[in-house]
């Protein structure tokens, strides 16, 4: 099972904003919806992988310890950041874009 931390759900809200009132490019409100959607749609799927991947990077790390890379397109990829139990449960704590990821 996923849970979301409150932190994710601001992300994700964050996201959403981000993209409706982005400044270089005008994206209709069902792009937005469904781009936020996609992202969503991953997190939900983290509990049917087989490997949890570590967390590399310090910014990634200070919010859980595994890390699933999603590949957007060739600019941006999403760090969808989180821990997991004995029972295979995940907890998505920080979604945050290469665009914000400090190596």
């Amino acid at each position: 099972m996923v849970f979301y931390s409150k932190q994710a759900y601001i992300d994700l809200d964050d996201i959403l904003e981000g993209l409706l009132f982005w400044r270089q490019n005008s994206l209709t409100r069902e792009f937005c919806r469904d781009y936020v959607s996609d992202i969503i749609d991953i997190c939900d799927s983290l509990d049917t992988k087989r490997f949890h991947l570590n967390a590399l990077y310090e910014t990634h790390r200070r919010y859980g310890r595994k890390v699933y890379k999603y590949f957007r397109n060739k600019n941006t990829t999403w760090y969808i950041i989180y821990d997991t139990d004995s029972n295979n449960n995940i907890y998505v704590k920080k979604i945050i874009s290469n665009h914000l990821t400090v190596s």
